[in-house]
């Protein structure tokens, strides 16, 4: 379990509490893709082959995020944030911190791609990633637009969002091709469904 933040706990908005799903929903539907997720053993997981990506229903800006995830052998998944739908996928808008194996997979070979890192971006300043047996706790803190992503108890990596700094990495990015990518002043979190097994439980926001 994610330990318990100083601040009292009906400040924090529970999506997904081992029993039932609250708050999230298919990117781009309206619905929750039960086609895509289920419900096991108190976690919230992917059903292969590829299926939807999950999008909360509300838009934050300045947030705590905690979540807890596992991931199967070779699996691949992201945490986003400042998500819209404006474009086919979420990723198109969406600043994500990685979710890998690390050792099978040759993105956890490259630091910037490695579990933890903005994708693509930032990579992690350590790797503290567990094994994949092993759940790894998440904490995504977004305020005034300075960003840390938090991986195991580690801050491992912090930004300003929309800086000029960030915007000199996404235009030497793939990212530089796409006009809806870290554009949006707040927006949705998401879950990605990559195809592979990926776990989550104890997922909770609040805002800052």
């Amino acid at each position: 379990m994610i330990a318990e933040s100083s601040s009292q706990s009906n400040e924090w908005t529970v999506l997904f509490d081992g029993e039932q799903v609250i708050g999230l929903r298919g990117y781009n539907q309206s619905g929750f893709p039960s086609e895509s997720w289920a419900i096991e053993n108190g976690t919230l997981k992917t059903i292969p082959p590829r299926g939807v990506d999950l999008i909360s229903d509300e838009s934050y800006k300045n947030f705590e995020l905690q979540l807890e995830w596992k991931i199967s052998p070779a699996g691949n998944s992201g945490i986003f944030y400042f998500a819209t739908e404006e474009g086919d996928w979420i990723w198109q808008s969406a600043p994500e911190m990685q979710v890998l194996d690390d050792m099978a997979l040759t993105d956890g070979k490259i630091a910037l791609t490695s579990a933890g890192a903005l994708y693509g971006l930032i990579a992690p300043s350590t790797m503290v990633v567990n094994p994949v047996s092993e759940f790894n706790q998440v904490r995504i803190i977004v305020k005034d637009n300075h960003v840390e992503h938090w991986l195991n108890g580690t801050k491992i990596l912090e930004y300003e969002y929309g800086s000029e700094t960030l915007n000199k990495l996404i235009a030497n990015s793939k990212f530089k091709s796409m006009p809806h990518f870290a554009k949006a002043a707040e927006g949705h979190i998401g879950l990605q469904h990559h195809g592979e097994e990926v776990w989550f439980r104890n997922i909770r926001i609040r805002r800052l």
